[in-house]
């Protein structure tokens, strides 16, 4: 390194000037409306909160001032007043035109900031979303004798700044008048404000009014007092669907002290997929901030609406949805302990009403109990199951049976069902959303019961074999039969079993299923494929057409001379097997039906003289 360069980098440097960044205020208003906000109707929400944090910030020094809200629409513009703690001019320049400045930061109310709802220069420009211009006259009580001042803002981004004669505003507070944008005039209209203004303020601590109309509504429906319980539950059933549109099955109070809250669930009135993300309605401090608080209940609890009141939770930027945090968490599950709670009540005092809710929610309680084992052992006299002996419990199923069989799959239950109940095996169908699992969970809440997956091969050693010396008698009319089942995959075993009312019984498991599915797919690949697929090749089981001995009709077909009609009368039985487990047919099975459908007809309308 030369002396010059060595000098240059000793050589202190001169300061970077500072420098402000330039906010282009129609763009970020641009930005608010079609990115922060759901919808321009926030502005009135953004008023609300500047109001009543402003009477709330008041009564920190003067807890008997006077706490009122007025809003005035008319013509396209429209008036809010409030009486909170209004601003002197440097509080305007400080606030007003600074964006992000929370007027909770004022000198002398620290304290009280965890009573505020929002902030007031956001608040402001929020209005910009539907207003072209905005003034606000205010007059502070924090500076005795000082004068109104007025700020005048337009969209554009520049303001005006003023004191006024004391009697523009003789008391102390604030209003704000917003003049409507092209096209944003119905958002300022009396109707639309007034309902606005129910909605967002329906639950604020202090007096609202539209004009002459209230609109508070306290106490809370779920904080009144009622002559009795059906009262209550008649009065929050109408709540309900005044909220939501419908009548609920029943209410489940929310509370939670520790946490501030105070409300109450709806259960809805008809099933819901447990897919479906709910949308609840929570107000913090009073101010309705989101009808769609989706993480406010863990997922099981997907059967009821919600509707609370909180102080501890926190909502994002747009303040309008939960922001996802610790406290959140806990609440969740705080409220999630609450409907468990409502739910072992009902086992354990009113199970008349648990069984209307259980008709319409089985399966939301039965999510829950797969991961929660008390709730499990509450719910098992009630929690409903498709068996061979009827819709029943798991436990009087279990009080029935030595060993409790399932079937992991609707198609497997439906092939054994009929021939399981004739030879007196119970059979539960596990193949509908969580029953599997749940019925494999029995032991650890009901020691001694012995559960076990009912197969083919089960089903088959549960039917009676037919006498050696018949089965080779009739080893012509088998061997005919397998035959002509070969190319499909099915094997043809003959047994005696009850109802004899069914010829014949198509039994496969899922490795079955899969050599066939296996063997499918290698028929239809080129010779690369065909033979990784070959590889694959496993020695899984066969499906089997069990044919019933007993069955007249089974016993007319192995009598008959012709190998090529057993043939036909074996796809025949074959089909209508696959029919009454209403298993989803392939291709071929399509075809085969097809076939044996048309050679029955052609062998029926044959004559001697071959003349149909």
């Amino acid at each position: 390194m030369d002396s010059q360069t060595s000098q240059a980098s000793q050589e202190p440097r001169s300061p970077s000037s500072p420098h402000t960044f330039q906010v282009d205020l129609r763009g970020l208003v641009d930005l608010l409306s079609h990115h922060l906000y759901s919808s321009p109707k926030v502005y009135l929400r953004e008023l609300l909160q500047n109001a009543v944090d402003a009477i709330t910030a008041r009564r920190t020094t003067e807890p008997d001032a006077p706490a009122r809200v007025r809003l005035y629409a008319e013509g396209g513009a429209l008036r809010v007043e409030d009486t909170g703690v209004g601003l002197t001019e440097a509080d305007v320049h400080s606030l007003l035109a600074t964006i992000g400045r929370s007027s909770k930061r004022a000198e002398g109310l620290e304290e009280a900031r965890s009573d505020f709802l929002g902030q007031f220069g956001i608040g402001l420009l929020a209005c910009f979303v539907v207003a072209e211009r905005i003034r606000v006259v205010s007059r502070s009580t924090r500076a005795p004798g000082s004068p109104p001042v007025e700020w005048t803002a337009s969209d554009d981004g520049s303001y005006t700044v003023r004191t006024l004669p004391d009697a523009e505003r003789p008391e102390p507070g604030t209003t704000v008048h917003l003049v409507a944008r092209a096209g944003a005039a119905e958002w300022l209209s009396p109707g639309r404000v007034e309902a606005l203004a129910r909605d967002f303020g329906s639950l604020l601590p202090y007096d609202v009014r539209v004009g002459d109309e209230a609109v508070t509504d306290l106490p809370a429906p779920w904080d009144r007092p009622y002559p009795g319980p059906a009262a209550r539950r008649v009065a929050l059933a109408r709540h309900c669907h005044g909220l939501f549109g419908f009548t609920p099955l029943d209410t489940i109070e929310l509370s939670v002290p520790l946490a501030g809250i105070r409300g109450v669930a709806y259960v809805l009135p008809s099933a819901v997929s447990p897919a479906q993300r709910a949308g609840h309605r929570v107000h913090l401090k009073g101010m309705l901030l989101t009808e769609r608080a989706e993480q406010l209940l863990p997922d099981w609890a997907f059967f009821v609406r919600c509707v609370l009141d909180t102080d501890s939770l926190r909502p994002t930027a747009s303040r309008e949805s939960l922001y996802e945090d610790e406290t959140l968490a806990a609440v969740r599950e705080a409220l999630g302990e609450r409907i468990r709670a409502w739910l072992t009540g009902l086992a354990a005092g009113d199970p008349e009403r648990l069984g209307a809710f259980l008709s319409v929610h089985h399966l939301g309680v039965k999510s829950l109990a797969r991961h929660d084992r008390e709730m499990l052992r509450t719910m098992l006299p009630w929690l409903p199951f498709e068996t061979t002996d009827g819709r029943l419990s798991l436990e009087e199923f279990a009080q029935r049976h030595p060993v409790v069989h399932f079937t992991r799959t609707v198609e497997e239950y439906r092939q054994v069902a009929p021939i399981a109940s004739a030879q007196g095996i119970g059979v539960i169908n596990g193949g509908y959303t969580y029953d599997s699992e749940l019925v494999q969970a029995l032991p650890s809440v009901r020691p001694g019961t012995v559960v076990a997956e009912l197969d083919a091969e089960t089903v088959t050693a549960h039917l009676d074999a037919v006498d050696p010396a018949e089965e080779l008698a009739l080893s012509g009319f088998l061997a005919a039969a397998r035959a002509r089942l070969d190319p499909l995959g099915c094997d043809v075993v003959l047994r005696a079993f009850h109802p004899l009312s069914v010829p014949a019984l198509h039994l496969d498991d899922r490795d079955a299923r899969h050599e066939q599915a296996r063997a499918d797919a290698e028929a239809q690949a080129d010779d690369l494929w065909a033979g990784i697929l070959g590889s694959l090749r496993g020695s899984a089981p066969r499906a089997r057409l069990v044919l019933n001995h007993l069955n007249p009709l089974v016993r007319r077909i192995s009598a008959l001379p012709d190998p090529e009609l057993i043939g036909t009368a074996t796809e025949s039985l074959y089909g209508q097997a696959l029919l009454m487990a209403q298993r989803p047919l392939r291709p071929a099975d399509s075809a085969l039906l097809n076939r044996a459908f048309i050679g029955l007809l052609e062998w029926a309308t044959h004559s001697e003289d071959g003349q149909a």
